[in-house]
């Protein structure tokens, strides 16, 4: 896996999913300045192809600091109930706060995300059994008590089938003007970056990093602070992808080992590319209708989830 190879895929699938798509353009249209196939390319493929871009490499990146920090491959924004409580924060906004403005349904979302990302963490630190399979578990379950509470606020206020659509993971609605929250990652991104040593000593434990003069409870913290505001970004923009950032760092980490600064960069282009690939897919296979990108996510994900643990458990008994 080398990190040229992952930037041309990236290129490459870049390159044919601006020219995918119900309406037929081709590179000579754009010669035309003032057509109308010019103005939906720069309009709506464009900023598709950032959006998808931006949450892929985010929630890859976010995915790896919550697998550095609690120690588990399993773990992640999905499994870990962040996606959730960011979801919940919204609902919470919009049925309490109904003046509130986006800005304020994003500090809301935020603060959810964060909050609960930190609960998970904290049980986390009060489980004895930490089982690899067991730790995903419960954070499912934990998502699972979040995601029926937020299923009956919605319902008790009628909004249940808006919010519903709202979350469900797609690029279809992004055009330019509603995409540009997700810019935020970046900064999130080069944090993470800066941070990437801290966080794989973090990782090795609370032990082991204040032997080493590490403030363990500021970098967690700091990591905490990065997957919430990455997940919330992406969750207020496209909605909830499942499985990026579970299976994008594993596959990375298969092959490059678990140093985050050696990582990181590998993970932003193996999450944008997949993520890509999962994009075309669901524009081409009801084409030129298209179904939303978590479907093709989740069972592509899946997939490659159950060969990457059947694989493990083959290498285990040799």
């Amino acid at each position: 896996m080398r990190l040229w190879m992952l930037v041309v895929a990236t290129v490459i699938l870049s390159f044919i999913s601006l020219f995918i798509g119900a309406i037929d353009i081709k590179p000579s249209d754009l010669l035309d300045w003032e057509s109308d196939k010019t103005q939906i390319f720069l309009m709506s493929r464009l900023p598709r192809l950032m959006a998808i871009i931006l949450a892929g490499a985010g929630m890859g990146i976010a995915g790896l600091i919550m697998q550095s920090l609690s120690r588990n491959k399993f773990v992640s924004p999905t499994t870990a109930g962040t996606l959730d409580a960011a979801k919940l924060g919204v609902i919470v906004s919009m049925i309490f706060f109904t003046g509130l403005s986006y800005m304020g349904q994003i500090l809301f979302s935020f603060v959810f995300a964060l909050v609960g990302t930190f609960i998970f963490m904290q049980l986390l630190e009060r489980i004895k059994f930490k089982d690899v399979i067991f730790v995903p578990l419960i954070g499912i379950m934990y998502g699972n008590i979040i995601g029926a509470i937020s299923t009956f606020l919605g319902y008790e206020a009628n909004v249940l089938q808006n919010v519903d659509t709202f979350f469900l993971g797609s690029f279809t609605l992004v055009v330019s003007g509603r995409y540009e929250l997700l810019y935020v990652a970046v900064p999130a991104i080069i944090i993470a970056y800066i941070y990437a040593n801290k966080f794989t000593v973090a990782g090795m434990g609370e032990d082991f990093a204040k032997n080493l003069g590490l403030s363990y409870r500021t970098v967690l913290n700091i990591g905490l602070v990065i997957v919430a505001i990455i997940s919330t970004t992406v969750v207020l923009t496209v909605g909830i992808i499942p499985f990026l950032g579970l299976i994008v760092p594993n596959l990375v980490s298969l092959y490059l080992g678990d140093n985050l600064r050696k990582t990181i960069p590998h993970t932003i282009f193996m999450g944008a590319a997949f993520l890509l690939v999962c994009d075309i897919i669901s524009r081409l296979i009801v084409h030129p209708y298209e179904i939303p990108v978590n479907t093709t996510v989740a069972v592509i994900g899946s997939a490659i989830f159950l060969i990457m643990l059947f694989r493990g458990k083959a290498y285990a008994k040799k």
